[in-house]
This record gives C-alpha cells, structure tokens and sequence, in this order.
C-alpha cells in the first residue's frame, strides 16, 4: 500500500484550512486517511502550522511520501532536518544528544526568523497606517483651504459688489447738489442787485 503526507482541505469557500494527514493514496482527497498529525492556515501571515513532527518523521521513517506542498511544510517545521539528523546518529557521525542539541538550536533559530517577520508585519501596517493617516490629513487641510479660498472670494465679490453700489449711489446724488448749488447762486445775484439799487436810490 502506497502511503502518502498530504494536505486535506476543510473550511469555508475562500477561506481554506487544511489538516496534514497520513493517507492512502488511493483514498480521496478529502476522504478517509491514516492518522491526522497537523494542521495547516494558509489565511494568517504568517501561515499558522501545527505539526507533530515526531510523527512525521515515523511516517517519512515508515517510507510515507509527502506531496510538494507538504514536503515544504514538513521542511519548514523541521521534520525532514530531524529524520536527517537521525540517519546521521544511526550512521554514527555523531550521537543522539548532539542530534537534539543541533535540531534544537534550529527550532530556536527558525523561532527568531518567524518572530522577526511578525516584528516587520507589524511596523509595516502600522507604517502603512500612519502613512495612510498622514494622506487622509493632507486631503481635509486641502479640502479647508478650497473652502476657506471659496468664502474668501465670495467675501470679496461682495465687498466690490456692495462698493459699486456704493459708488453708484454717490454718483447718483451728486448732480442734485449741484443742481442745488446752482439754484443757491441765482438766488444769491439778485439780492446783491437789488442791495445795488437801493444804495443808489439813496
């Protein structure tokens, strides 16, 4: 019987989550299988992966072939280095506490490199957060400054407006003072006429 590492697909549509599963392969995708030694979340980012990786390496041990997506989670969780460092003990290169020590350190390692890109993925969205805050202000100050362009020149076109009038009005009285002015003279002549008239008379 050919036994494989693969992938089972559950989850809502568009939002897949996968058990990793030891199954026949002859069985259906998203059928019956073996034993079930982790989860995969494609979703989150980074990707969440649950693996028992002491099973997995029996199974690879036991002659189980992973497909291609999970020989790649089986290398990222370390499986595949762990059933490496135990061909090395079983060649005696090196014992099995050292096979551990080494396989630890790795964990540790890998454990940095995904706390540093959670790190990174966090301050890129709080850049792209602020950066996107920064644009949101620089577009209302544009938006206040079109309004506060508009009422000022509406306060000026009102200001011209009501100084034309203005103008217009003072135009309008002037020729009635003149008319005035001029009515004042005529009255004025003949007094100093008859003034004349009566010294002469006298």
């Amino acid at each position: 019987m050919s036994v494989k590492i693969r992938l089972q697909r559950h989850g809502k549509k568009g939002k897949p989550f996968f058990h990793i599963v030891v199954a026949d392969a002859r069985a259906r995708r998203d059928g019956k299988f073996i034993e079930k030694i982790g989860t995969y979340n494609p979703i989150t980012n980074p990707a969440v992966i649950n693996l028992d990786v002491d099973a997995a390496v029996k199974w690879l041990n036991n002659g189980a072939q992973p497909t291609d997506t999970a020989k790649a989670i089986l290398s990222y969780k370390g499986a595949l280095y762990k059933k490496h460092l135990q061909g090395g003990v079983a060649k005696g290169a090196f014992s099995a506490e050292e096979a551990d020590q080494k396989f630890a350190a790795w964990v540790e390692e890998k454990e940095k490199a995904v706390e540093n890109k959670k790190d990174s993925l966090t301050k890129a969205q709080k850049d792209a957060k602020k950066a996107a805050l920064e644009a949101e202000v620089k577009v209302n100050q544009a938006r206040l400054d079109a309004a506060a362009k508009i009422e000022a020149d509406a306060k000026a076109e009102a200001d011209a407006k009501l100084a034309e009038e203005k103008a217009a009005e003072e135009a309008a009285n002037a020729p009635v003072a003149e008319e005035t002015a001029e009515v004042a003279e005529t009255t004025e002549e003949p007094t100093a006429e008859a003034e004349g008239t009566e010294e002469a008379q006298a």
